[in-house]
């Protein structure tokens, strides 16, 4: 079973930054941007969390959560939070449960090489549980903003 727009997103627990647990429930309430990126501390995903980290007010103020996701561990996610002083957790998935409920893990080249990887992608939910956007093969110039616009057109 993977998400659809429009519908509610089945219930998932993480273990996140902090020692927290994540599921949908305690999320209820307020709108959430997931967004899976494919490995801490690389350029990109760098890139990525600093733009949430930097709008992470804005994302506040229009009554949304931002949580990160991927399949590093959580000493990982420690030292990446910390380092880039992140003011959102990250979860990880290292069973790669999450992934599949979100169908992120597509097949992927570097160098000739292939692999199965994330796939950078960004999934909106509103404080009802239910998708409302996705975002799929995400370029980092640009996106936090777009999904910026699109929690506070929602959350208005």
């Amino acid at each position: 079973m993977t998400v659809t727009i429009d519908q509610p997103v089945p219930g998932f627990t993480g273990l996140a930054t902090g020692g927290k647990d994540v599921t949908l429930d305690t999320l209820k309430g307020r709108q959430v941007v997931l967004y899976f990126y494919p490995k801490d501390s690389t350029p990109g995903c760098t890139t990525q969390g600093q733009g949430f980290r930097d709008h992470y007010e804005a994302f506040q103020a229009a009554n949304t959560d931002v949580i990160g996701v991927s399949r590093d561990g959580i000493k990982s996610h420690e030292n990446f939070k910390a380092k880039q002083a992140f003011p959102f957790d990250l979860i990880s998935d290292k069973e790669e449960t999450l992934c599949a409920l979100f169908d992120v893990i597509k097949l992927k080249k570097l160098y000739g090489k292939e692999y199965m990887g994330i796939d950078r992608s960004t999934f909106l939910i509103d404080k009802h549980g239910i998708l409302r956007r996705e975002w799929r093969g995400v370029k980092v110039p640009g996106h936090v903003e777009e999904v910026l616009a699109a929690a506070q057109a929602l959350n208005s």
